[in-house]
């Protein structure tokens, strides 16, 4: 029984020790770079000192002022400014009245570019679709502009895990059809199927343990 206890306790700093806050040095990249590789991190919001942790299972990018499915397409309004800024901070809207979204923004100041979380893998539950993933992480428009690299209220975390690059397909965006041949822009990354483990999972995989993959169905 002692043993036992000793084994969780090892586990358990092992997975904590693993877990590395992402920087506005990840974030100030090239936004494909960036939305492909954030496949397989953890989105984490804390509320009243509890953590909740998503695993990100899908994201669109977004990339400058000539993208006309990008939000800057139309300029620097006072909703787009913080495109404009640094890298790693949120840029939190709200669409049809009612549903939040959240998008870290990525590259160099002035240019206007942005990755929006569609997706997470929650208590393992499936949550697609950026209104529900905000309605679960409770993120609303007070997040908006917050820096996402300080680990403080909302932030995003690599914790070990090692996603194969075939296992991310590449899509067509949702819901941008007037944006012309932009539309057509295969710049929407999802997990095709749960192969994302951890370095702990691995090591309790190759113990003997089965790791059982949440279905990845899209629920549109």
């Amino acid at each position: 029984m002692t043993r036992f206890r000793s084994f969780n306790i090892q586990h358990l700093s092992f997975e904590i020790a693993m877990r590395r806050t992402l920087s506005r040095t990840y974030f100030n990249r090239p936004t494909l770079t960036v939305a492909r590789s954030l496949v397989g991190k953890y989105l984490i919001r804390c509320i009243d000192g509890r953590e909740i942790a998503g695993k990100i299972i899908e994201v669109e990018a977004y990339v400058g002022s000539e993208d006309k499915a990008c939000h800057a397409s139309k300029g620097r309004t006072r909703r787009t400014d913080v495109m404009f800024g640094p890298a790693g901070i949120a840029y939190v809207y709200l669409i049809y009245g009612m549903h939040h979204c959240l998008n870290v923004v990525t590259e160099r100041e002035e240019f206007p570019a942005a990755v929006l979380i569609r997706a997470i893998e929650l208590d393992g539950k499936l949550i697609d679709g950026p209104g529900r993933l905000c309605r679960a992480m409770q993120i609303d428009r007070s997040l908006n502009r917050a820096d996402l690299t300080m680990g403080e209220s909302l932030w995003f975390e690599d914790r070990g895990a090692s996603v194969k690059r075939g296992n991310v397909g590449a899509h067509p965006r949702i819901g941008v059809d007037y944006a012309g041949v932009w539309a057509k822009k295969p710049w929407r990354f999802r997990l095709e199927r749960d192969t994302v483990l951890t370095r702990a999972e691995r090591r309790k995989k190759t113990k003997g343990h089965r790791i059982n993959p949440v279905p990845l169905v899209e629920t549109r």
